[in-house]
């Protein structure tokens, strides 16, 4: 069974108070006492970034790691990672991720990984990188799209109702052609597939959601069904 999670937003990252996202990427491994591994490669691997992933996970029934490519934790890359359960990629720079994965062959890692069992997970650039297509703000200056590893077919645009500029610049993007149809998440939505297909929409916030856009003479933006993982206050 192959699992990828896609986090539009939230997570330990951008809602550290709230834990539902990051239990439920943990509760959907087999193990009671899952291996979890950060990726913080978009963002520089930044110390605090990961810092803030070892506050929460340490936390948590399971044993987490965190793997550097400006310090290496070994010689044997894939070695090191495919002893996993879960991978867990954060956000940043998707552009400098993509480089930076490529130069040091990790890609193939990954695609091993999945085929493997382990369950791939990842928000912002961490979700994007998976799809064919994303939209991006790695070139800092607006949103533009970017070619991805196409774990996932189609195009993703995370921070969907977290940023002003994204659903608009989605839409256009879909409307001249520049990116096909796909999957935009809310900040706290998450999208989870099995075998490539959507298994699950979940999210830590009750109007967290996840959308299906496509262009059919106009573009469309189509609402799917979210879970709420909390519980709602009547």
């Amino acid at each position: 069974m192959k699992q990828l999670i896609t986090l539009g937003g939230g997570g330990f990252s951008m809602e550290p108070e709230n834990p539902l996202l990051d239990r439920y990427i943990l509760a959907q491994s087999d193990k009671s006492d899952p291996k979890v591994c950060f990726v913080p490669t978009a963002s520089g691997d930044s110390d605090s970034y990961t810092t803030r992933f070892y506050d929460f996970f340490e936390k948590e029934n399971c044993q987490p790691s965190h793997f550097s490519l400006f310090k290496p934790p070994t010689r044997d890359l894939e070695g090191f990672l495919l002893e996993k359960d879960i991978i867990y990629v954060g956000g940043g720079n998707t552009k400098n991720l993509l480089v930076l994965w490529k130069e040091w062959g990790l890609i193939p890692i990954f695609k091993k990984a999945l085929e493997q069992g382990i369950i791939l997970a990842g928000i912002s650039a961490g979700s994007i990188c998976w799809f064919e297509k994303g939209v991006t703000d790695s070139y800092g200056d607006g949103l533009e799209t970017l070619e991805c590893l196409g774990f996932l077919k189609g195009s993703n645009c995370p921070h969907y109702d977290g940023e002003a500029e994204r659903r608009p610049a989605y839409h256009r993007f879909i409307e001249s052609g520049e990116v096909g149809s796909g999957i935009a998440a809310d900040d706290g939505a998450a999208v989870h597939y099995i075998d490539g297909a959507i298994h699950k929409i979940v999210s830590s916030r009750p109007d967290a959601k996840a959308y299906r856009v496509y262009f059919d003479g106009k573009v469309i933006e189509e609402e799917l069904e979210t879970e709420f993982l909390g519980e709602r206050n009547n």
